[in-house]
């Protein structure tokens, strides 16, 4: 019997914790038709220059490319079209609240299969400046180090 909570991810946006960082996520479902989610279960879809805004009450995913289906009928849809993202009125009045603040934006983290449905892990983020890029990068780089050091001991 299948598990109702199993993940499989479909794609990561692995540049995001990177660029930016994360001070909350969030699970949103994702208002798609047909053709899309059997585009998005083949695994044709690109998250790198995704972003999401609060327009008029509601939270819009933006720039997240879903390649056509190929057979699919005479469904010719904009593969960038704005896709609504679908989360609770508090998460929504909340999310717009915090986005207002400088420097504050939502980035897609990952997209994913939970059960039937299609999911997109949200973010909070706020964008590194590249000394921040360099500090991240040498603390992981010592933390890589310190770990092998004590692999070594044992």
């Amino acid at each position: 019997m299948k598990n109702s909570e199993d993940i499989k991810y479909i794609a990561r946006n692995r540049k995001a914790r990177h660029n930016f960082e994360i001070r909350n996520t969030y699970e949103a479902g994702i208002e798609l038709l047909g053709c899309e989610v059997k585009s998005i279960r083949a695994g044709q879809v690109n998250l790198s220059d995704a972003y999401a805004v609060v327009e008029k009450g509601q939270v819009i995913l933006k720039n997240l490319h879903i390649s056509p289906y190929k057979m699919a009928t005479n469904e010719n849809l904009d593969p960038l079209r704005p896709r609504r993202l679908l989360l609770h009125k508090r998460e929504i009045r909340k999310l717009y609240n915090q986005t207002e603040q400088k420097g504050m934006t939502l980035i897609p983290l990952g997209i994913y299969l939970k059960g039937n449905y299609v999911k997109i892990e949200l973010a909070l983020a706020v964008g590194r400046k590249k000394y921040d890029k360099r500090q991240a990068i040498a603390k992981k780089e010592s933390d890589r180090k310190i770990k092998r050091a004590l692999k070594k001991d044992y």
